[in-house]
């Protein structure tokens, strides 16, 4: 299963109580090492997909973003024994060219050396944008004189692992921009929980539910 989650709702959750935003996005990232560790130890769930930082979340401002960057390498640094223990391989989707090479460099770090573990797949979606993604897979495809076929978009896309299920956080009723082509059959769940406030108790109640689903990929 490709388990694919928008993230949603660190700043709400952070302002519920008074506190700064980058309080609610310092508990977010406890929740996702939960919900990692959760899914290596779930034999059914073979790839995690967070989405992390969006094209547009540059528009935020630069106070958070920088945060956010700082908070995404210490992440990296301080995990990489929960990935080591869990046996997580770690991948990245979106265009990390804009990030800062200490960044750069600390996630390359992380992919080299967790790039032989089977037992999860944690890909973060990190300056990506579906769109942004789509018409890269195109370019690349013109680059290398391919035909536009279904197929080759597929195989060009950063991602080629279709979505099986799609969590949303926070209320919000929306896919905002993220994996727009993998989704195309995916069940798709939203619950009003603040990401801060996810747990795995109601993933797994999630999980129980997308098993009742008849999915009929637009057959009968």
């Amino acid at each position: 299963m490709h388990l694919a989650i928008i993230m949603d709702g660190n700043g709400r959750w952070a302002k519920q109580r008074g506190l700064k935003r980058t309080e609610g996005h310092k508990k977010g990232a406890e929740v996702v090492k939960e919900i990692t560790t959760y899914c290596a130890n779930n034999p059914e769930i073979e790839i995690l997909t967070l989405y992390a930082f969006s094209t547009e979340n540059w528009k935020r401002p630069k106070i958070e973003v920088d945060f956010l960057m700082k908070l995404l390498e210490n992440y990296l640094k301080k995990e990489l024994p929960t990935y080591i223990e869990n046996e997580v391989r770690f991948e990245v989707i979106g265009d990390i060219s804009k990030f800062s090479p200490n960044l750069r460099k600390r996630i390359e770090y992380t992919k080299e050396v967790t790039k032989d573990f089977k037992k999860l797949t944690q890909v973060l979606a990190l300056n990506y944008g579906s769109r942004d993604e789509i018409t890269r897979a195109i370019k690349k495809m013109i680059e290398k004189n391919e035909e536009i076929t279904y197929e080759n978009i597929q195989k060009n896309l950063d991602i080629s692992r279709d979505v099986d299920l799609l969590i949303r956080t926070s209320g919000e009723i929306r896919v905002s921009n993220f994996l727009l082509w993998q989704i195309a059959y995916a069940e798709m769940f939203f619950t009003k929980t603040l990401w801060p406030d996810f747990n795995t108790q109601e993933l797994e109640n999630i999980l129980n539910e997308f098993k009742k689903r008849d999915r009929r990929y637009g057959g009968i």
